[in-house]
């Protein structure tokens, strides 16, 4: 009777955050499948022609927008995500052996996390406009010609140099956290110990440090993935809706603009459904990655 009665608080205190999954994760994601197989989805009317198969996959395949997506998210993912996450754990490292204003170094490190990320990204366009933006400027002190990082015409590999070191600052702030945290968490006698046997530093860092982080740092890299891939915020902050810039619509498109540039045709017949398709094709994609990367901590990570 007692173990009824206290299953009974149990799910009572749980509900409210039941409720939410249910209302905004799980029924977003069956609804999501479900117009995926929608043929010919009229939005406003909510009606359809019945079902079909593969039908709006293989419309977002043949996208004429599809592989440049493809190239750029994964061209994110695999670029800023181990670059993020090695620059976060160095600078982490070098903040928690700071005694003197180690929370005012934190606090900078942080404000990134908390800041819109649409006005940072406004601001890092800034940064690196082509006649007075702040990285033009200093490679003229060092006699290199001004660069069309995002202006009018500028190149892919420019654009995306910039969207890349915007992102990889943006992410940097969690990620410090987090290492932090489980930095402070070590226990101080495997440095102690190596201390006396004069263990050099960067021996000391792979064969204590990181592997006592390995937790930690397998989360880091999984949500890191999972974030990179649903990269959006940071394209249109730097690059406004028109994806790229001017004169080069779309060439930085991300998978998730591409889902949004579908919803942006919402009233068309079938758009809604095309749009949850690209939604299924991430989905399937990010959890192929993280069942691997789950996977491969088996054998990595020590606990």
């Amino acid at each position: 009777m007692l173990e009824n009665k206290n299953n009974l608080k149990a799910w009572l205190y749980l509900s409210p955050a039941l409720l939410l999954l249910v209302v905004f994760t799980f029924y977003p994601l069956f609804n999501a499948f479900n117009l995926a197989f929608l043929k010919d989805f009229n939005f406003l009317l909510r009606t359809a022609e019945g079902y079909t198969l593969f039908g709006n996959f293989k419309i977002v395949l043949n996208s004429p927008d599809f592989k440049q997506a493809m190239v750029n998210t994964f061209f994110i993912v695999f670029v800023s995500v181990p670059i993020s996450v090695m620059v976060a754990l160095v600078i982490s490292v070098l903040l928690n052996s700071v005694k003197k204003f180690q929370g005012f170094f934190q606090t900078i490190y942080f404000l990134p996390y908390v800041t819109n990320a649409i006005a940072v990204g406004m601001a890092f366009a800034f940064i690196f406009h082509q006649e007075y933006g702040l990285i033009n400027t200093m490679l003229d002190w060092i006699g290199i010609n001004p660069i069309n990082w995002v202006g009018t015409g500028a190149s892919w590999g420019n654009a995306m140099f910039s969207l890349l070191v915007y992102t990889i600052w943006g992410g940097l702030a969690f990620k410090i956290m987090i290492f932090l945290s489980g930095l402070q968490s070590i226990d101080k006698q495997y440095y102690d110990a190596a201390r006396v046997d004069a263990t050099p530093r960067k021996r000391v860092f792979s064969r204590i440090t990181v592997p006592l982080l390995s937790p930690m740092i397998m989360y880091i890299v999984i949500t890191s993935f999972i974030g990179a891939f649903k990269a959006y915020s940071t394209v249109i902050g730097m690059f406004g809706t028109r994806l790229g810039p001017a004169g080069r619509e779309k060439s930085m498109i991300t998978f998730v603009a591409l889902v949004y540039d579908a919803l942006g045709h919402s009233g068309s017949i079938g758009a809604m459904s095309e749009a949850a398709a690209a939604a299924i094709i991430l989905f399937l994609i990010i959890l192929a990655f993280t069942l691997v990367q789950m996977k491969v901590s088996k054998k990595r990570v020590h606990y």
